[in-house]
């Protein structure tokens, strides 16, 4: 069973930046691609990026792109997401996921992941 552990959110003032870490265990040799989305607050769960394969094919989602940047280390099983010129809109519990096997549909939906972190807030003030 694959697991999925978060790290690297916190509190920080508009225009800041963060870094995101989830790090996967457990059979993690089986993903095929590992992603970001957020939940805001009274919002729905929102696409933020996804690194697929050997990480050549990444892609963000419209709301935040332009200002994060998703990586990977598959010698550490990590995904890192940078994060910068955040704004309070960004405030939200960001989750890592990742997929086994290829997309049948699209890389934007949640649906498609198999795995999923707890989450870790980020919390960006004015």
């Amino acid at each position: 069973q694959v697991q999925l552990v978060e790290s690297g959110g916190g509190l920080v003032q508009a225009g800041g930046s963060l870094r995101l870490s989830c790090r996967a265990s457990g059979g993690s040799g089986l993903i095929h691609a590992m992603g970001w989305f957020r939940r805001a607050p009274g919002k729905e769960r929102e696409f933020v990026a996804v690194s697929r394969g050997t990480a050549s094919y990444t892609y963000y989602g419209d709301s935040i792109k332009g200002r994060v940047t998703i990586s990977r280390d598959n010698a550490k099983n990590t995904v890192y997401l940078q994060m910068n010129s955040l704004q309070p809109e960004d405030t939200a519990v960001y989750s890592c996921a990742a997929k086994r096997g290829v997309f049948r549909g699209q890389v934007a939906t949640s649906s498609e992941y198999d795995y999923w972190g707890q989450g870790t807030q980020v919390t960006v003030s004015s």
